[in-house]
């Protein structure tokens, strides 16, 4: 017999809505998993006297909610929330407890989720492995000696271990996607401007977004929905979409033109025979579901790499900038390392890179147009072991090897397109590894909608981690 866990966020949402259980009587399944089973680092606060605040508030559901009105979530340790600790990952703010809660966190109240609390991340959302000094490393189900990947890794480890059935994670270079490939996930960034990033506005770049990582497509869809919408002020914004992206789930995708390429693009590197036979397999499988596969050359060049790590090292800097002395001594050796980068960036050099980056872009862009979507590899390699890419020692080594671990997903950031990580491949001894597809900007309809068709053809959702 199925436990509460074992159904996916829809599902749950379907019990809350015939009242066979309470948003309370969930809450509660969750939280005593979240005691017994975090043994992943999924969590660095758990916010229970919010929670049962929040569940004594959702006392009858109001006409036109969401479908995941009730469900728990969590909420990434780099979104303001009120009144429960936020860490941003730091050690230089592990007490710090904001006054305000950002468009991401009232938009989950608004739709009448639970979080549960905040999920592990890396200092400031940098690196690609979550390795904090604020909390135990995130490690993969599958796994637990190795990453779940960042930034969003406590985010991943909690939904794979099945301690929340979605959750919020964002994505500045790749930090929904990664962890979602390390932990046999979707993880879905949408295109830039489609959620707010009131009232903050911190990347100049336009290159960070929130989105949702979920078991399911149509879980992943869901969340979309309740994420997604524009606020006065916002320097980006998609144009709305006439119908919800769940919707999209059930409309068949009709025969697509779907562009690939292999060829690493921020850093030379050899990519894993599991990774490409997980592209491999991917491709077949759309040519067998009626889509035409069509090689192409890298959009981005060389030349884009170290634009991109100009603008990226300034905005490591910006995390810092305003930080007294002694905080700034409790920072780690790889934000130090790239604030030191980005602080010998003057204005005049961050605008022109910033320029560039766009017209790198555009390119780009342009490029793909003839495009319905883009077929990569998410990874390099499966998760590796913790600690493996972390050198604190060497922190320009440490910063190649995650360029070597993931050569695409930041391509899709510069761009400003949706991508999507699907689990669509193992390795024989059980590590999950994910295949990537982008679509146009603005197009998460039609990726969710080729995703739900992938997702029925592969069937990957009776693939459960060690202890679930």
């Amino acid at each position: 017999m199925a436990e509460l866990h074992d159904l996916t966020a829809l599902e749950q949402g379907e019990l809350l809505h015939r009242c066979e259980i309470s948003p309370g009587e969930l809450a509660e399944h969750y939280l005593d998993r979240i005691a017994r089973l975090d043994d992943v680092g999924a969590f660095v606060t758990v916010a229970e006297e919010r929670i049962s605040t929040c569940a004594r508030e959702l006392a009858v559901k109001p006409v036109g909610a969401s479908p995941l009105w009730g469900v728990p979530t969590a909420i990434k340790d780099l979104n303001l929330t009120r009144g429960v600790r936020t860490t941003f990952g730091s050690a230089a703010f592990a007490s710090f407890v904001p006054e305000v809660s950002d468009n991401v966190t009232l938009s989950i109240e608004a739709a009448g989720m639970i979080s549960l609390g905040k999920t592990n991340t890396p200092e400031f959302g940098s690196p690609c492995y979550t390795e904090p000094d604020v909390a135990p490393p995130a490690v993969t189900p599958w796994d637990r000696t190795r990453i779940a990947g960042g930034s969003s890794g406590g985010a991943a480890a909690a939904v794979a271990a099945g301690l929340v059935p979605v959750a919020q994670g964002s994505d500045g270079g790749g930090s929904i996607r990664i962890p979602a490939s390390c932990c046999g996930l979707i993880g879905l960034k949408p295109t830039r401007g489609r959620i707010s990033p009131s009232p903050m506005y911190g990347d100049a770049a336009g290159l960070a977004t929130a989105g949702p990582i979920a078991r399911t497509v149509r879980d992943a869809a869901a969340f979309l929905d309740v994420l997604a919408g524009r606020r006065t002020g916002d320097p980006f914004w998609a144009p709305e979409e006439p119908l919800p992206f769940l919707d999209a789930c059930d409309r068949p995708p009709g025969r697509l033109r779907i562009a690939r390429f292999i060829e690493p693009l921020i850093a030379e590197t050899t990519v894993d025979a599991e990774c490409v036979t997980a592209w491999e397999n991917a491709s077949s499988l759309l040519e067998s579901l009626g889509h035409e596969i069509v090689d192409i050359p890298r959009p981005l060049p060389v030349e884009a790499v170290a634009v991109f790590e100009t603008v990226w090292a300034v905005g490591t800097a910006m995390s810092v900038v305003n930080l007294a002395a002694e905080q700034r001594s409790q920072i780690r050796p790889l934000t130090r390392w790239l604030t030191e980068r980005g602080e010998a960036v003057s204005g005049p050099q961050f605008g022109l890179a910033i320029a560039e980056l766009r017209r790198f872009a555009a390119v780009a862009l342009e490029a793909l147009a003839p495009y319905d979507a883009v077929l990569t590899p998410t990874l390099a390699t499966p998760p590796p072991k913790v600690g493996e890419i972390r050198n604190d020692t060497d922190p320009a080594a440490d910063f190649q090897a995650q360029k070597e671990f993931t050569p695409w997903t930041s391509a899709w950031n510069v761009t400003g397109m949706p991508a999507i990580s699907l689990p669509l491949h193992w390795t024989p001894s059980g590590l999950p590894v994910g295949v990537m597809l982008a679509a146009r900007p603005a197009e998460e309809s039609l990726l969710l909608s080729l995703s739900a068709q992938i997702e029925a053809a592969a069937l990957w959702d009776h693939r459960l981690p060690p202890g679930w």
